[in-house]
């Protein structure tokens, strides 16, 4: 009796014209941010982490997705204002930020899905059952999964190298470049490409492309990519 009272008059009270607490929404909001954070959580912790090994990325998605939640929940109960406009605006925040270092693709992908079961589970309507919400999300994770486990453990990646050996580079000495290269590296070269060349340093650019695994997620290039190859 004293709970029901407490509650109802929590829900009538207003403060500045704004309800102390709507205990429908409020309860609405706590479930869905807790089941969207567990989704996401298995996602970056048991099928990101285990791989890539990169704790700065594990905290960037789990903030995105919170922040990404927390925004568009917030902007379906704000008249006059389109969700459209919201998103946008964070995609343009989102840019910048993360436009000043170059991200591999694999992380870029799991970006966008983090953002995209973020906003999918604050977005839904009551004409969406929770069924329906669920089989999403488990699509999504199953779908996931599968990438890591049949396709990117077999997949190709590159990285780009200064190789000092320059008398290596020549067409007829393709292979022993090959050789000292995967003892350097320990990588299994699949091919080569040979980009510029500093004879005043004796020095070459050249991109290895290799098969890729669970072992070798600390491979990654921290240089700016194809305009200086």
């Amino acid at each position: 009796m004293i709970t029901d009272l407490f509650i109802l008059l929590a829900d009538t009270t207003r403060l500045f014209g704004i309800k102390l607490i709507n205990t429908q929404d409020f309860f609405e909001l706590l479930i869905r941010f807790i089941f969207n954070m567990m989704v996401v959580l298995v996602i970056v912790r048991y099928m990101y982490y285990p791989i890539a090994k990169r704790k700065d990325y594990f905290f960037t998605y789990l903030m995105v997705s919170a922040i990404v939640f927390l925004l568009s929940f917030a902007l379906l109960n704000v008249e006059g204002i389109s969700i459209g406009v919201g998103l946008g605006l964070f995609a343009l925040f989102g840019i910048l930020r993360f436009r000043t270092s170059q991200i591999p693709m694999k992380e870029m992908s799991y970006l966008f899905m983090v953002i995209a079961i973020s906003v999918i589970n604050a977005m839904v309507t009551k004409k969406t059952s929770y069924a329906e919400l669920f089989l999403i999300n488990f699509v999504l994770l199953i779908v996931t999964w599968a990438g890591e486990r049949f396709w990117l453990n077999r997949a190709e990646s590159q990285k780009t190298i200064v190789y000092e050996k320059i008398d290596l580079i020549k067409p007829e000495n393709r292979e022993l470049l090959i050789k000292d290269l995967e003892e350097r590296t320990g990588l299994k070269i699949l091919r080569i490409e040979v980009g510029r060349i500093d004879f005043l340093r004796d020095t070459a650019r050249i991109r290895i492309y290799y098969q890729s695994n669970t072992n070798q997620g600390h491979f990654e290039d921290f240089d700016g990519g194809d305009n200086d190859f």
